[in-house]
């Protein structure tokens, strides 16, 4: 029986978990892909390697976590643009409609992505949501937490 990353229910336990602090570690290699948003067009990682730093948010719609971080998220996408920051909120294995209607509702202004199989979540390693995932300029890894450590990130975008 295929088991489905948003049917899991001991993925809530792990919202409380740092599931894979990389922000005293080493840099690795951020896993590359290419995902639809909402509208169907294609967005690939990529192709903001060199030009600016990516803030990827990992959720889902049924997360009141996740809820809670992408308003957060929202309220300062202006700021974080502004500093040059890519915001990609990739939204796992649900459907286009649920998540369309979702960001309708929740007035989001900053691009989601659909991993309608959950594959980039795997290639993360992602165990729970929310996750956050900063990727620099050069297309690292810097940090991979279940929140937004607002003090790590001002000191690895200012490097």
């Amino acid at each position: 029986m295929h088991k489905s990353f948003s049917r899991k229910p001991a993925i809530i336990f792990f919202v409380f978990l740092a599931i894979c602090s990389v922000c005293s570690a080493e840099p690795s290699e951020a896993p590359d892909f290419k995902l639809p948003d909402t509208a169907g067009k294609t967005i690939t990682l990529s192709n903001y390697k060199n030009k600016q730093q990516v803030l990827i948010l990992f959720w889902t719609t049924w997360c009141p976590y996740c809820r809670r971080e992408l308003k957060l998220l929202n309220d300062m996408s202006a700021q974080l643009e502004k500093e040059g920051t890519q915001i990609l909120a990739v939204n796992v294995e649900e459907p286009g409609y649920k998540v369309s209607n979702f960001i309708k509702n929740y007035g989001l202004g900053f691009k989601v992505l659909l991993d309608r199989d959950g594959s980039v979540a795997s290639s993360y390693g992602i165990l729970g949501v929310p996750t956050y995932v900063l990727i620099d300029k050069k297309g690292n890894k810097r940090f991979q937490e279940n929140f937004l450590p607002l003090e790590e990130y001002k000191k690895l975008i200012a490097q």
